[in-house]
C-alpha cells in the first residue's frame, strides 16, 4: 500500500463537472489500496474575482485582510470535492491549511512554510479517509491566515508529502507532463519520462510554467519524488527525480525560454572598486530582480555595465539607473525592452565539451545574433531579439535531437 499526495490545480476544480471527474480518480485510487490526500487550489478564475472584488473597495488593501479573503477560494473547493467523495462512498474529511497547522513566516502574500502537524491527516488516513486539503494557505505562529503566493498549492502539496513520508507527489495540471519545450512553440517537442529536480528548477527559473519553483526546491531538499499528470487525460507524466546514469546520457534535456526580459547598460562608469554595487544596490532596493550581468572595462579607466530586468521592471530600473548614472558621471543609458532569453538545460553537460559552440553554431545559421550569454554547470543562456526567439527554439532543438527518443541521435 502506498501513501500518495495528489494535487489539482485551478483548472482541474474549475467546474463542478472537473470535481467530480477528480472524486472519479480518487476512488479508482483508492480502489487500488493506496492512501490519498489530495490538495486542491481555488476553482479557476476564483482568486482573480476575490482580489477584483477588494480593488472594487480599495486599490491598496491590507495584506493581512487580502490573505483572509483569498483563502476562501480553496474553502470552496475542498468542501465541494468532500461532498463529492462521500457521495460515491468514499469516506473524506476537509481541511483549511490553519486545521491542519501548516505553520508559515508573517510574510502575507508570499509566505513560507516552516512546519507541519501531520497528526490530524495521519489519524484520518488510519481511519480509511481521503484528507483533502486547501492548498496555498497556512496559519503563523498569532493565528493569522496567510498565504504562500501564485502557485503556492504546489508547495503545499509537496511539504505535506515529506511531512507524512509519501511514496509519491503527483501534481494534477492542464498538461500531460514535462516537454524538451513549449509544444506551443515547437510542435516536434517531446515528452520526458523522467528529469531531476536540478534540471526541473533550472527549467521552473528559466521560463518553464509548468511547477512552482518553491515546490521543486522542497521537494529536492526533502526528496519527495514528484510526478507532473494530466487532470484530462491518462498517462504516466513525467517523473521528478534524483540523477542517475539513464539520465546522463543525453547531453541536454529541454529548452526554456521567457519573453519578458528588458536589458540596461550604462555607459561610461568609473572603473573603481564597488561600482557594481552602486549601480546594482539601488535596483535591488527597489526590488528589482536583476538576471545577467556584463562588464567590459575599457582603456580609458571606465567600465560598461549591461544587466537584465524583467519586462515589466524595464521603466522603473531605468529610471532608477538614470539618477545612478548622474550620480557617478557615466555617460549614457541605453536600453532594450524587446529581448528574450533561450536556455539549454540539462545535468548531461557536465560530462559532454562543446554544448556551447554546438548552440552557438546551430543560432548562427539562422542569423541569429547572440546579445549575451550566461553558462552554469547544467545550463547555458544566450539573450536574443524577442523576434527570433521562436526560431532560435525550434532551431537548438533540431540540432540537439530533442524529437528523438533517449538512446537514438542526439547532437
Amino acid at each position: 500500500m502506498a501513501l500518495i499526495v495528489q494535487k489539482y490545480g485551478g483548472t482541474s476544480v474549475g467546474s463542478v463537472e472537473r470535481i467530480e471527474a477528480v472524486a472519479d480518480k480518487a476512488v479508482a485510487a483508492r480502489a487500488k489500496g493506496d492512501d490519498l490526500v489530495i490538495v486542491v487550489s481555488a476553482m479557476s478564475g476564483e482568486t482573480n474575482r476575490l482580489i477584483a472584488l477588494a480593488k472594487e473597495i480599495t486599490d491598496a488593501p491590507s495584506a493581512r485582510e487580502m490573505d483572509v479573503l483569498m483563502s476562501t477560494g480553496e474553502q470552496v473547493t475542498i468542501a465541494l470535492l468532500s461532498i463529492a467523495l462521500e457521495k460515491r462512498g468514499c469516506s473524506a474529511r476537509s481541511y483549511t491549511g490553519a486545521q491542519v497547522h501548516i505553520l508559515t513566516d508573517s510574510a502575507h502574500n508570499k509566505a513560507r512554510i516552516r512546519d507541519i502537524d501531520a497528526a490530524r491527516v495521519r489519524a484520518d488516513l488510519e481511519a480509511g479517509r481521503v484528507v483533502v486539503i486547501a492548498g496555498f494557505q497556512g496559519v503563523d505562529q498569532h493565528g493569522n491566515i496567510t498565504t504562500l503566493g501564485r502557485g503556492g498549492s504546489d508547495t503545499t502539496a509537496v511539504a505535506m508529502a515529506a511531512a507524512l513520508g509519501a511514496h509519491e507527489c503527483q501534481i494534477f495540471t492542464d498538461v500531460d507532463g514535462v516537454y524538451t519545450t513549449d509544444p506551443r512553440v515547437e510542435p516536434k517537442a517531446r515528452k520526458l519520462d523522467r528529469i531531476t529536480f536540478e534540471e526541473m528548477l533550472e527549467m521552473a527559473s528559466l521560463g518553464s510554467k509548468v511547477l512552482q519553483i518553491r515546490s521543486v526546491e522542497f521537494a529536492g531538499k526533502y526528496s519527495v519524488p514528484l510526478r507532473v499528470l494530466s487532470s484530462f487525460e491518462e498517462g504516466e507524466g513525467t517523473l521528478i527525480t534524483f540523477e542517475d546514469e539513464q539520465m546522463e546520457e543525453a547531453k541536454i534535456s529541454g529548452i526554456a525560454f521567457t519573453r519578458d526580459e528588458a536589458k540596461l547598460t550604462i555607459l561610461g562608469v568609473p572603473d573603481k572598486p564597488g561600482v557594481a554595487h552602486e549601480i546594482l544596490g539601488p535596483i535591488a532596493e527597489a526590488n528589482i530582480e536583476v538576471d545577467m550581468i556584463v562588464q567590459n572595462i575599457a582603456e580609458d579607466a571606465t567600465t560598461d555595465f549591461t544587466f537584465t530586468v524583467q519586462r515589466n521592471d524595464f521603466d522603473k530600473a531605468k529610471r532608477i539607473l538614470r539618477a545612478v548614472a548622474d550620480r557617478l558621471g557615466a555617460r549614457e543609458i541605453l536600453g532594450d525592452d524587446s529581448i528574450g532569453k533561450i536556455s539549454l538545460v540539462g545535468v548531461g553537460m557536465r560530462s559532454h565539451a562543446g554544448i556551447a559552440s554546438q548552440m552557438f553554431q546551430a543560432l548562427a545559421k539562422e542569423s541569429i545574433n547572440i546579445r549575451m550569454i550566461s553558462t552554469s554547470e547544467i545550463k547555458i543562456s544566450v539573450v536574443v531579439d524577442v523576434k527570433y526567439l521562436e526560431l532560435g527554439v525550434r532551431a537548438l532543438h533540431d540540432a540537439f535531437g530533442l524529437a528523438e527518443q533517449p538512446g537514438a541521435k542526439n547532437g
